[in-house]
C-alpha cells in the first residue's frame, strides 16, 4: 500500500548568511501563484523575521512545533520550526560556529522525511568550505542525506524544463572523476537514474544515454580509451539487464534541441559536463534532485551566493521549482493521493 501524503515539506535553512532565508520569503508570496502546497522552513524564527524586515518583504512569521501545525498557519504566515543559531548571522559571511545547527536542520527534515511527517525534504543551498572546516566529512547535501538514509548509494539528478542530466562523479576534481569511472560505477548510476525515471517521474521505459568522455568520444581510441575500457562495457552490461541505453556519444552534440528529444537522461562523466548545458538552459528554474533515498529530496540548483545577499534581488524561481517537483514527486511516490 502507497505512503499516505504528509501534509506539509520541510525546507531547511542552508547557509544562514546566503540567500536561502530570501528566496525562501518569497517563495511564499509567491504560494498562490505557482500553486505551492504547504511547507515550512527549519530555521531561526527572529532571524527569519528580521530578514523580512531588513528586505522590507512584509512576510510575517509564526513559528511552529511541529510540522503537522504548518498547513494550520501557512495561508497567512510562513511557518518556522525553531533550529537554534548560536551566533549572530552575518549576511555575506558565513560562520563556521553555525555550522552545526545547519547540519542539525538537514537532519532533522530527512528524519521527519523517514517517519513520515512530511512528504518531502527541500534544502536550501550551504557552504560546503564552511562545513568543512567545522569538520563536516562529506562533499555536499548529496551523500550526506544517504548517510543519513542508511549508507544508501545516492546518485544526483539536474532536472529543467527540456532536460535531465545526472553527472556520474561529482564535487572531486577532474583528475579523481576520470580516475575513478568505472563500470560499476556507471552501471549503478544508470540503474537508479532509470528506476527513478519510473517510479518518481511515472516514465515507464526510460531512455538513457551516455555522454563521452573524451572529445568527439574517444574517436575510437584516437583521443583517449575511457570510451572503449569503461563506458561501452557498462552500456552493453545495463542493455543485457533490459535498460533502454546507448552511448558513449559526443558531449558536444548531446544536449541541442532534436537530441534531448532522444533521451530521458543524459548520465555525464564529470560535474561540469553535467551542470553547463542545464544552467545554459534553466539557470533559474533547474532543480537538483537527489535520486536513491527512500524519501523525496530536492534543491535549488545554484548556490549560495553571497555576493547578492541581503540586496533583496536573489530569484526565486529555482527553490520555487525544487518545492513544486519535491511535491509533485511525493504525490506520484504516494499513488497520487
Amino acid at each position: 500500500m502507497a505512503p499516505a501524503f504528509a501534509a506539509a515539506t520541510a525546507v531547511t535553512m542552508g547557509e544562514p548568511a546566503g540567500i536561502g532565508t530570501e528566496i525562501t520569503l518569497k517563495a511564499w508570496i509567491e504560494r498562490a501563484k505557482n500553486g505551492l502546497e504547504p511547507f515550512f522552513l527549519i530555521a531561526d524564527p527572529e532571524d527569519v523575521g528580521a530578514a523580512s524586515a531588513a528586505l522590507n518583504l512584509g512576510v510575517a512569521v509564526s513559528e511552529i512545533s511541529a510540522p503537522e501545525d504548518a498547513p494550520s498557519v501557512f495561508t497567512t504566515a510562513l511557518p518556522v520550526l525553531r533550529q537554534y543559531l548560536p551566533s549572530a548571522v552575518a549576511t555575506g559571511a558565513p560562520n563556521p560556529a553555525n555550522a552545526a545547527a545547519v547540519l542539525a536542520a538537514i537532519e532533522r527534515a530527512a528524519m521527519f522525511a523517514i517517519a513520515g511527517t512530511v512528504n518531502a525534504v527541500v534544502t536550501n543551498p550551504i557552504h560546503k568550505e564552511t562545513l568543512a572546516k567545522a569538520g563536516f566529512p562529506y562533499s555536499g547535501h548529496t551523500d550526506y542525506l544517504g548517510h543519513l538514509a542508511g549508507d544508501v548509494p545516492t546518485v544526483m539528478m539536474l532536472v529543467g524544463d527540456s532536460l535531465k542530466v545526472v553527472p556520474a562523479t561529482v564535487h572531486v576534481g577532474l583528475r579523481e572523476a576520470i580516475a575513478s569511472l568505472t563500470p560499476d560505477l556507471l552501471i549503478r548510476c544508470a540503474e537508479i537514474t532509470a528506476a527513478a525515471l519510473r517510479d518518481d517521474f511515472a516514465i515507464a521505459a526510460p531512455r538513457l544515454v551516455f555522454a563521452g568522455l573524451n572529445p568527439h568520444a574517444g574517436e575510437g581510441g584516437m583521443f583517449g580509451f575511457e570510451e572503449t575500457m569503461v563506458i561501452a562495457p557498462a552500456v552493453e552490461a545495463l542493455r543485457q539487464r533490459g535498460v533502454d541505453v546507448r552511448g558513449p556519444l559526443a558531449a558536444d552534440s548531446l544536449f541541442h534541441v532534436g537530441a534531448r528529444t532522444t533521451y530521458d537522461a543524459a548520465i555525464c562523466m564529470y560535474h561540469d559536463q553535467a551542470l553547463i548545458p542545464i544552467k545554459t538552459l534553466d539557470f533559474d528554474r533547474a532543480v537538483n534532485m537527489t535520486l536513491g533515498l527512500p524519501f523525496v529530496r530536492t534543491s535549488p540548483d545554484h548556490g549560495t551566493a553571497f555576493d547578492i545577499a541581503g540586496k533583496n534581488v536573489a530569484n526565486p524561481g529555482s527553490l520555487v521549482q525544487a518545492i513544486l517537483l519535491a511535491q509533485s514527486v511525493s504525490r506520484t511516490r504516494s499513488g497520487g493521493a
